[in-house]
């Protein structure tokens, strides 16, 4: 498995109309979790980000919400960001668009929010097209992988990718996910811990 723990500069302008960072001008870090609700990993987070006072934004998976209305309801009632993450997590590069674009439609009917991070990070750019000017939504990608999906990374080495990277503005990804469960366990309280005392805010995607 290949992939970018940061996202070179060449994707940023291959797909200039999607979000890669926020404006920042003070120690602020956006952390974003995607897959969820997950009946173990959701509920874990949304205690832990509590703990700091901590908002974060959640890209969520259509028919996990229909499984897990009740954390879906809770992530919105602590006043955490909500974003569309297909309704089956679809893969938009092996995707048909017309198929691809369903799906995201039938996930805006669990998901209220102009938000949309697509699963691997995979998307057209006929889809981006659409999704930005008939759908309206925004495509939010990011600044920083945690790469807590990948199985051949230890927890340890999944917060120094955090903890030796980011920097104010960033967009982080996590998953609350039975696959990266073992790792967000570990890591999430250590990297709030360490981000608190180094002066930053968790902020969510507006």
């Amino acid at each position: 498995m290949f992939y970018f723990i940061k996202p070179p500069r060449i994707l940023k302008k291959i797909y200039p109309d999607c979000i890669w960072d926020m404006p920042a001008d003070e120690k602020i870090i956006y952390l974003s979790f995607d897959d969820g609700p997950h009946p173990k990993a959701t509920p874990f987070v949304l205690d832990e980000l509590k703990k700091h006072d901590a908002k974060a934004t959640f890209f969520c998976i259509g028919k996990n919400v229909a499984k897990h209305t009740g954390i879906y309801h809770r992530i919105v009632d602590e006043g955490h960001q909500i974003g569309n993450h297909t309704f089956n997590h679809l893969n938009g590069w092996k995707t048909n668009d017309l198929l691809y674009l369903k799906d995201v439609s039938a996930a805006r009917e669990y998901i209220d929010s102009d938000l949309f991070r697509p699963p691997y990070g995979k998307i057209s750019k006929w889809q981006i097209r659409q999704l930005t000017r008939t759908f309206k939504m925004r495509i939010v990608m990011w600044s920083l992988l945690s790469a807590d999906f990948d199985v051949k990374v230890s927890p340890e080495a999944c917060l120094n990718n955090v903890i030796f990277n980011a920097k104010p503005g960033n967009i982080i990804v996590f998953h609350d996910s039975e696959k990266a469960w073992n790792k967000l366990e570990y890591v999430l309280p250590k990297a709030l811990v360490y981000f608190a005392e180094q002066g930053y805010r968790f902020g969510k995607i507006n």
